[in-house]
């Protein structure tokens, strides 16, 4: 081993993500000239700074690996050791030979990954502040906008001519604030002066909307991707007009605005554009934004908005956005305060969250330990957000419940443990929770309304009044508010159904305000019951879909109009669909499409459409189209792709990952085929691959020859390792039919030796120790008659009389004759039963369960979403399936 891989080697160790480290350290290296120890020498940050964004930076690992160039320019002092204005980052991007604007501005895309990683880097080695770093992220986003805006416009007026009045575009939230995160949205409103005509046939209003289009289209597609923009906040929200007239902008907000528009607008400040007219847009607006004497009815809707939030707080406690106590309720007291007071003193008027605080802070409107508290708590979420969205520039915002993510976030933050990070994290929540609940009373309840079904029925009717009245979205019509009490009790009845009411009640108000159309939403609901009760399972059985269909409302028209919910789609369709994404190698589009038909398959869930096999089946077709789609992009025809596991018996459920292995010598195109089926996207992962069934684990190599694997398996294998052979099903190249022959003659030999059930059983005991809770009552996977005696009895059965059959459902049918047709009746009931619960935990968050959860309130949720009606009868079912699998367990192992 060479110096500098001893050297790479031992940093990796010592990194917090030694496997990531160690694979980027290689390939910067391999394409290094010279030494690169060496050269990190004199990193201007230190290389200790490197090698934590390496660590943990998924995103920026990448593309230091694709360019090592990228590493000599950080290695700049005035790169790394200085932020960067406007003029800065202007100047270096105009030094470039390249057009900014070809290729969909794939120019302007670069640079802007790349300041991405110079911000994240100088962040990560504490030589920038929270204020400079969200002031650079939002300085980037205004200069790609800036651009984008200007190319368009010089297009615009080439083509239809020029306009006579100006355009600005406003910036809001985090964004109007100047403290964007590594993966913000960019809330935008365009505006223009007056109203005219540019030509006999255009109007002004007509060529600012295309220029607004035009803006929105260039920012939407393009890889990388420069920023996402949300323009939701514009007056009537997604169903008014991209871009207004300032007279225009006048008449809604003085007929129609409410008050969560004055606490928007707060923020809004000019971005590029015409700085007159946005100046006068302010000026114009004052009165709105910052009333002069806020009335009680103001008071009582800043009241009701603070309820709202209380109400929207997501069932994840570890989410430092929403959660209680977290970044959205610091906001809102001091935009509360602003609002309140801000008429009265002018310099209350920031955008900025801190420097709002300061102000509050001088004029003594909380008290300064309340406001010292804010202002660390603010500074700590905001850097545990940045943490997390560092790693793949994604928009997440809560901490990963995968404990060696948990640790390794929280020592990259400084702490000693997660234990310590989630301590510090629940007493920074409780101080802003209290801060929070006392700035405004409530005021006057509701009348509490008799609803039995909801744990907190007086909350449920306020629930119920804001959604026919809209806090939140646009004006609402009498009408609307008409076609609500029609649609009422559609709506309790089928809340009443529920798992959880209350919950999914919540779940249909942040629906109907991202939908938008609240009056067209309503009537649809209204005479088509069908589509209601589709809405409310769905929210009922699964968090997942719940968000994914917040984030995207018109893929419920999409999936309901459609002719495909009343059936399964096949592999081949699947295919067929993909098809165009695999031409143009676009791997957004595939995670696009998995996500839109993985929310379709829980809907057919739901209504009772897929019975259990066919949506194992329904899963398994789609994440192998998915699969093949990716490896046909990357090249990887010359692999042999093993599928394992549940994959491999086409038995996969909610957030499985899939068992792969690969046969052939094109490493690369297997590591590739890796990166890009994991990279975390807005839309999730393609799929989440599991590599560590190959020979030799993750210390073997990721492919082998069919040479290589015939010797492992005849002479170093594991005994579990053969086992797990019985599950193995090539799905694409050359070498398919050699592999099944090998590994069937690796199992079925192995199915020979004398103590087969005896070194099977003691995997299980294994299995049973390492991978469970402790508690056997609630493992049902790993548990007494669990899903794993099941499935590794099956295997045994196979293996002993040389059965055939990668599934574990259609493997029991096959074995009837040889244990007797009632047992293997009893062991499919029970291992069915087992896989339906196992599915229901799954579908919640579309994360893995193994064990039930202790608290009996969950449980009777659980086991209504099963279709029991009670708690009792579930867990009668329950302890019946586990109690015959037990026994037919203990009829071939002796136990």
């Amino acid at each position: 081993m060479s110096s500098q891989a001893r050297w790479i080697k031992s940093k990796a160790e010592g990194s917090l993500n030694p496997d990531q480290v160690e694979t980027a350290l290689n390939e910067i290296a391999a394409g290094w000239d010279g030494s690169l120890r060496d050269f990190l020498h004199d990193f201007p940050l230190g290389e200790e700074a490197l090698i934590h964004l390496l660590a943990v930076s998924q995103i920026c690992a990448e593309r230091l690996q694709r360019d090592p160039e990228l590493l000599r320019w950080l290695a700049r002092p005035e790169i790394s050791m200085s932020d960067r204005g406007p003029r800065r980052m202007l100047a270096e991007l105009s030094s470039s030979s390249k057009s900014v604007s070809a290729e969909n501005f794939r120019a302007l895309r670069l640079w802007k990954a790349r300041e991405m990683t110079r911000i994240a880097l100088r962040e990560l080695a504490e030589a920038s502040s929270l204020e400079d770093t969200t002031a650079e992220l939002s300085c980037l986003a205004g200069v790609c906008l800036a651009i984008v805006y200007e190319e368009c416009d010089t297009r615009l007026r080439a083509r239809f001519g020029a306009p006579h009045t100006e355009f600005t575009i406003l910036g809001l939230g985090k964004l109007g604030g100047r403290e964007l995160n590594h993966s913000s949205d960019i809330d935008l409103m365009f505006l223009y002066g007056e109203e005219g005509q540019v030509s006999p046939r255009l109007t002004n209003h007509e060529w600012h909307n295309r220029l607004a289009e035009q803006i929105v289209k260039s920012f939407s597609a393009g890889e990388p991707a420069l920023f996402r923009l949300d323009l939701r906040l514009r007056p009537e929200g997604s169903a008014g007009p991209l871009a207004r007239s300032l007279e225009s902008m006048e008449n809604y907000y003085a007929g129609f605005g409410e008050t969560w528009e004055r606490l928007a607008l707060i923020k809004a400040r000019h971005v590029c554009g015409s700085k007159e007219l946005a100046y006068e847009f302010s000026r114009q607006h004052q009165p709105f934004i910052f009333p002069k004497n806020p009335t009680p009815e103001l008071l009582d809707e800043i009241a009701a908005i603070k309820r709202r939030i209380e109400r929207e707080v997501p069932a994840d406690e570890l989410d430092v956005k929403l959660g209680a106590g977290g970044i959205r309720e610091i906001e809102f007291v001091i935009q509360t305060l602003q609002f309140i007071h801000g008429a009265q003193h002018t310099f209350l008027q920031e955008q900025g969250t801190l420097k709002a605080l300061r102000a509050i802070a001088e004029l003594e409107l909380l008290p300064s330990s309340e406001v010292r508290a804010l202002d660390e708590s603010y500074r700590f979420l905001r850097r545990i957000e940045h943490r997390l969205q560092i790693e793949a520039e994604r928009q997440t915002h809560s901490i990963p419940d995968d404990p060696e993510k948990r640790e390794r976030l929280a020592r990259s933050l400084g702490f000693d443990s997660a234990a310590a990070l989630l301590a510090e994290l629940q007493r920074s929540n409780e101080r802003v929770r209290e801060i929070f609940h006392h700035l405004i009373a409530s005021g006057t309840a509701a009348p509490a309304v008799n609803l039995d079904v909801f744990s907190d029925p007086a909350r449920a009717t306020r629930t119920l009044n804001e959604l026919a009245q809209g806090s939140v979205s646009f004006h609402v019509a009498p009408r609307t508010r008409q076609i609500f009490r029609r649609l009422r009790p559609l709506l309790l009845g089928e809340l009443a159904q529920c798992a959880d009411p209350d919950a999914t009640l919540i779940a249909i108000v942040r629906f109907v305000e991202a939908f938008g159309l609240r009056s067209l939403l309503f009537e649809l609901l209204a005479t088509n019951p069908k589509l209601l009760e589709l809405l409310v399972r769905t929210f009922d059985a699964s968090f997942f879909a719940t968000n994914v269909l917040i984030r995207h409302p018109h893929l419920l028209e999409e999936i309901t109009r459609s002719a495909t919910l009343n059936r399964s789609l096949s592999l081949a369709e699947h295919a067929a669909s993909l098809d165009p994404f695999v031409e143009s190698g676009d791997f957004d589009s595939i995670r696009g499409y998995r996500q839109m038909q993985l929310l379709r398959t829980i809907m057919r869930d739901v209504l009772g459409l897929c019975p259990l096999p066919n949506l194992w089946q329904e899963i398994t077709d789609l994440a192998e189209a998915c699969l093949l789609a990716a490896a046909a992009i990357v090249g990887a025809k010359n692999l042999t792709i093993i599928a394992m596991g549940k994959f491999g018996g086409r038995e996969l459920t909610y957030a499985s990952d899939l068992d792969l292995m690969f046969v052939g010598d094109d490493f690369r195109a297997a590591q590739h085929l890796i990166t890009v089926l994991s990279i975390p996207s807005p839309e999730g992962v393609i799929a989440s691959v599991d590599a560590r069934l190959r020979p030799e684990g993750e210390k073997g190599p990721l492919v082998g020859s069919l040479e290589a694997f015939e010797a492992y398996y005849r002479d170093r294998a594991q005994f579990w390792e053969i086992q797990a052979l019985t599950r193995a099903r090539p799905v694409a190249g050359p070498n398919q039919e050699t592999f099944r022959a090998i590994a069937h003659a690796a199992w079925s030999i192995a199915g020979r030796d004398p103590d087969l059930f005896g070194k099977i059983d003691a995997m299980v005991q294994r299995v049973r120790a390492e991978r469970g809770s402790g508690n056997d009552a609630l493992d049902f996977k790993t548990g007494l008659g669990g899903i794993v005696e099941a499935e590794f009895l099956v295997q045994a059965l196979q293996m002993r009389h040389d059965v055939r059959e990668t599934s574990v459902r259609l493997a029991i049918a096959k074995l009837a004759n040889i244990i007797s047709p009632e047992d293997a009746d009893l062991l499919g009931r029970g291992y069915e039963f087992l896989r339906r619960l196992e599915t229901v935990l799954r579908r919640w968050r579309n994360t893995s369960a193994s064990s039930l959860p202790p608290d009996p309130v969950e449980q009777r949720k659980l086991a209504i979403r099963m279709g029991f009606k009670d708690r009792e009868g579930w867990q009668q079912g329950c302890e019946r399936a586990r109690a015959d699998i037990h026994a037919i367990y203990g009829k071939h192992f002796g136990g």
